[in-house]
């Protein structure tokens, strides 16, 4: 893939319903059918097949010949701001937007700089109820209080989400604006809408020899259209999975999120729609292998003291296989063994992530996956700087490196033979 293409779907991708979107438009290009979850399945030998949960989550799998599943799991969403209903109030002669935090990012890069709503609406028509994307042309902005009325302001800052983080929308006493211009977009009323304030500044390449690129939703839309990517390009002899999870940055406990039924539901309709028993189906789990793929701290070139001081994670260094002891990650010896096994076969870089000992570790989908479908499993990602800021960085290289891995690890042969023998072919 190249890295134009790369950028542009970051640039598209502003919210899980549209990252959803243009993974459906790369499956139906190479031959992907859609199934619906409420319809009867009928699956092939053969067959490319995906599922759409919510219009924010998507499975997609190639019923092959060896029956376990080879499955990637990355999730859709990222850090921004949700816009409330009735979202306009005024304030010296301003029109603002009231919005609540989503997920846990950064505050301050998200003042001072270009910002879109987009999200999906809900219309009604003869008694049918209908969500369809949405993202509104104009731009906002949250505005920095002046150094003048702050002079600390360079010490440390802290912010209060309800009234430091309402972007500006007009100026006059405000006439719902945003619900007039979605609505005029969607030609209809509408009933509800799920609408984000969101990144709108473009991806970009930088450095001397643009070996860098910077760009909004990197975590984690990087791994989601890796996995897209890699399940096109794969030998889908095999049974390939690509899980896009939404809700990750919340906590994935939702009906399209990690931590849902979602996963399971589909392996197991397609179990029986390949006419297999339930002991097939444990069976084939017993066999499977699950690769958590969510991206990794880089160590910070300003700040390499906040990394573990043996384990270096380097921008450039390939895919990021991530370790923990508690189990923040899923990662153990000999899942660790197996995937990098795979990727040195394929001839992708792999290095090691370990959080310093007395630093917090974050978590991702893979422990939440396991609760419900529960398979070996593996974390790794891309290594990125500034995560969960409003546009994060990654070195160039690493993009085809996670490519080429995932497509690697879709296509090998790897069987779980109990808990002490992996066959990988």
């Amino acid at each position: 893939m190249t890295e134009n293409k790369l950028l542009t779907r970051l640039d598209r991708a502003k919210t899980p319903y549209h990252a959803v979107n243009e993974a459906i438009k790369t499956l139906a290009e190479n031959g992907f059918t859609e199934l619906k979850e409420t319809e009867k399945w009928k699956i092939e030998k053969g067959g490319k097949y995906y599922v759409i949960r919510d219009g924010s989550a998507l499975i997609a799998f190639v019923t092959g010949e060896k029956y376990s599943f080879n499955i990637v799991a990355s999730h859709t969403d990222s850090p921004c701001f949700k816009l409330k209903l009735n979202a306009e109030n005024t304030a010296a002669g301003c029109v603002k937007l009231n919005v609540e935090r989503y997920g846990g990012g950064l505050f301050y890069p998200w003042l001072d700089v270009p910002l879109k709503i987009a999200g999906r609406v809900v219309t009604e028509k003869n008694g049918v109820i209908t969500s369809r994307l949405a993202e509104l042309e104009e731009t906002f902005v949250i505005p920095s209080v002046a150094i003048h009325f702050n002079r600390n302001a360079n010490d440390g800052l802290k912010f209060n989400p309800q009234t430091d983080m309402q972007a500006l929308a007009a100026l006059g006493n405000g006439t719902e604006n945003v619900l007039k211009e979605a609505e005029r977009k969607a030609g209809g009323k509408i009933l509800d809408y799920d609408l984000f304030l969101t990144a709108a500044q473009k991806p970009f390449a930088f450095g001397f020899g643009n070996e860098f690129v910077c760009s909004p939703r990197v975590d984690n839309l990087t791994s989601v259209f890796a996995s897209v990517d890699a399940i096109v390009n794969c030998r889908q002899n095999n049974f390939p999975v690509i899980f896009l999870a939404d809700n990750e940055e919340v906590g994935s406990r939702t009906k399209q999120g990690a931590g849902s039924t979602f996963l399971k539901d589909v392996l197991s309709r397609v179990n029986s729609a390949l006419g297999k028993t339930d002991e097939d189906f444990r069976i084939a789990l017993g066999k499977s292998f699950l690769v958590s793929c969510d991206n990794a701290h880089a160590v910070h070139p300003n700040h390499p003291e906040l990394s573990d001081p043996d384990n270096k994670t380097l921008l450039g260094g390939g895919v990021v296989i991530k370790h923990h002891a508690n189990q923040n990650y899923t990662t153990d010896a000999f899942s660790s063994a197996a995937f990098r096994y795979v990727l040195d076969k394929a001839g992708v870089k792999t290095q090691d992530f370990f959080m310093r000992s007395d630093l917090p570790s974050g978590g991702t989908l893979g422990a939440i996956s396991s609760s419900q479908l529960s398979v070996r499993s593996v974390d790794i990602g891309m290594p990125q700087l500034a995560m969960h800021s409003y546009a994060e960085t990654f070195a160039a290289s690493d993009y085809p490196e996670i490519e080429n891995g995932l497509t690697a690890f879709l296509s090998a042969e790897i069987t779980a033979e109990g808990y002490a023998e992996i066959s990988v072919k």
